[in-house]
């Protein structure tokens, strides 16, 4: 998909605007990712170069491991991008694009340390921990 979105976080401080493609929806079950956001992420990737952030200065950046940091807002606390470190993307949280997205569901990583207190329904693929196509932290 390669159209214009935008989206913000709960309290408007932070806005975004997308004009490049954007990946289908990963839905990582990760600890990590479980921890900061209460339950699974689900988000998608745009090209650093496709994004244009508007209040940066509402931005706090956690970095919780080596190759990755998580972004989020410091005013109303929603999770908003996950940013590797020396790559050319930043992934953005798909529930934070205001409707219509037209994103669809890709896939589940790191099935293996999903939560205990849900099950994973759609027929996805679903992978222990990544695919070599989505780099992330061991």
């Amino acid at each position: 998909m390669s159209d214009s979105h935008r989206g913000s976080c709960l309290c408007g401080a932070v806005r975004f605007r997308t004009d490049g493609a954007l990946r289908g929806v990963v839905y990582c079950h990760c600890s990590q990712c479980r921890k900061q956001s209460g339950h699974f992420y689900a988000a998608t990737n745009v090209a650093n170069a496709d994004i244009v952030i508007e209040g940066t200065e509402s931005i706090t950046w956690y970095e919780a491991s080596a190759f990755a940091k998580r972004g989020f807002c410091k005013a109303c606390g929603s999770v908003l991008f996950w940013k590797p470190r020396d790559q050319d993307y930043i992934s953005v949280m798909a529930g934070s694009f205001d409707k219509p997205t037209s994103l669809e569901g890709e896939c589940h990583i790191f099935v293996g340390d999903k939560g205990d207190y849900y099950s994973i329904d759609d027929t996805l693929p679903q992978f222990e921990k990544s695919t070599p196509s989505i780099p992330v932290a061991e």
